[in-house]
């Protein structure tokens, strides 16, 4: 450990300072953090564990030899706080700060580098001294589209967290705004939360909490009472929440390695009977939960004979149908390809997979290949108006689409055109060539460009060619089912595509 202390605090050695002005600010009082203020932040909440923090720092030996620095490469750093990310001193000194404060640590070995130390900057059992700048900090965002923010207040135990299908007894304190709502001790199943009028967004969260753990989520409204509200609450439709939740105790469910295959198949049953339950009411995030927990238990099971493989791919096609039209309402048709995919491995002939996938990628504007999809619909089933019906609607966006193409390369063909003419005549002039040649060149470009802006028209529409003769082929027939079976025939076709299997 080196002797030679020449870093210096006003003007003062630094150990004799922080000797006189250091906090301890270790759980343990050890004086392996110790902490001096240079300008203090502002009044208000501290860093929780888990909240992503933004920091400046300088790390110098006390020798006052620099060996890093975040302004030095012009970026702040982030991490997660409290979580082991980085070294044990910052993880403390970070959580004791306020919002714009500056502060310097001194962190004994134990605490920073220890007595491996850093090769090349940092020699082994070496405390150091980190100057400090909180920017900013905000909670642990948990999903995606940050729809879930979680605050721990208190830290849990262990090091194991509920899973979907775990019994769970939790402490809510639920807030809209300033007004408390909802104060009280409940238990549920992960996943099932809603049957106990407990949000998704709670449900959601348990499988990132321990077990004595108290947190604060912010709920935006899909993880909360959605555009629906709670009447029974007093709360209104799209409004943020706030929840308290402290995790008292837990049941883990088994794991699927846990499990043995009939006893997978005999749940799969129950499972996808609550998923059909919240589908139909609309609740389509917890139907995704549960049918989700099927692909799991079964998309890698094989079985061992004929009977068994039948339960199995069955429960399997139908939960990766489910699942796509849940995704299709949910809007996630990226999520709605890849299940119809998964099925149509397994089928390749399945009428719902090919479809929904259709409807998929004619909202994403994927025009060609949801027509492709929905003649497909018809070679596996020709009676089936609603592909036909589709198929009209892709045929008309294609047309749309191309005449929006057409536009823009004529415009973009035309200025190219005017261009190209006027530097032939320029050239012409400055080199004395005949202007009728000229004149000649660019009626060629002018046709050139005409013809370049039209063939894709002609090439687009031939390939419709085949499909246009094989709808007249069938128009009579149609026509005359559909005087007998008229609208009603047709809606009830539609309906049966667009519920859960």
């Amino acid at each position: 450990m080196t002797t030679d202390q020449d870093l210096t605090m006003d003007g003062q050695p630094a150990t004799a300072v922080f000797a006189a002005k250091g906090i301890d600010v270790t759980t343990s009082k050890d004086q392996g953090v110790l902490k001096v203020v240079k300008r203090h932040g502002l009044d208000g909440e501290r860093p929780m564990v888990g909240d992503k923090v933004t920091v400046h720092y300088t790390g110098k030996l006390l020798t006052g030899e620099k060996f890093d620095c975040s302004r030095d490469r012009k970026e702040a750093f982030c991490f997660n706080v409290g979580k082991g990310q980085v070294l044990k001193a910052w993880d403390i000194g970070v959580l004791s700060m306020q919002m714009g404060e500056v502060c310097t640590l001194l962190c004994k070995p134990e605490y920073a580098y220890g007595s491996v130390g850093n090769p090349e900057k940092i020699p082994p059992n070496s405390s150091v001294v980190f100057e400090m700048e909180l920017l900013k900090f905000e909670g642990e965002i948990l999903t995606d589209d940050s729809g879930i923010i979680r605050r721990i207040k208190v830290k849990g135990d262990g090091y194991t967290n509920p899973n979907d299908g775990s019994s769970v007894e939790v402490h809510l304190e639920g807030r809209c705004g300033d007004r408390l709502f909802d104060c009280r001790d409940v238990s549920f199943i992960v996943g099932e939360a809603e049957d106990k009028d407990v949000p998704l967004g709670v449900d959601r969260a348990m499988d990132k909490m321990q077990k004595g753990e108290c947190c604060v989520l912010y709920l935006k409204p899909k993880y909360g009472f959605g555009s629906e509200g709670k009447p029974e609450y007093k709360v209104g439709p799209d409004r943020d929440l706030i929840y308290e939740v402290t995790l008292k105790s837990f049941q883990r469910a088994k794991e699927t390695w846990e499990m043995e295959l009939p006893e997978k198949l005999d749940l799969a049953a129950g499972v996808k009977h609550k998923g059909n339950q919240y589908f139909k009411v609309g609740l389509y995030h917890q139907a995704v939960i549960q049918y989700q927990r099927i692909v799991s238990w079964l998309e890698m099971e094989c079985g061992t004979g004929t009977e068994q493989q039948k339960r199995i791919q069955s429960f399997t096609l139908t939960a990766h149908l489910n699942l796509a039209l849940c995704f299709l309402r949910m809007k996630d048709f990226s999520q709605v390809v890849d299940n119809c995919n998964k099925v149509i491995e397994l089928d390749e002939d399945n009428e719902k997979a090919l479809y929904r996938r259709g409807e998929a990628r004619l909202l994403r504007n994927e025009f060609s290949m949801a027509m492709e999809d929905f003649q497909q619909v018809l070679r596996v089933n020709p009676s089936n108006r609603a592909a036909h019906a589709q198929i009209s609607i892709c045929q008309s966006k294609i047309k749309e689409h191309h005449e929006q193409d057409k536009k823009t390369y004529a415009n973009m063909f035309q200025k190219f055109a005017e261009r190209d003419t006027k530097l032939l005549e320029e050239e012409a002039h400055s080199h004395e060539l005949d202007i009728g040649h000229v004149k000649s060149m660019t009626i060629f470009i002018i046709f050139m460009t005409f013809l370049i802006n039209n063939v894709s028209f002609f090439l687009n529409n031939c390939s419709h060619v085949c499909f246009i003769s094989y709808q007249q082929i069938g128009k009579t027939k149609r026509r005359r089912d559909e005087s007998v079976n008229g609208e009603v025939g047709n809606k009830r076709r539609r309906r049966s595509q667009d519920c859960p299997s």
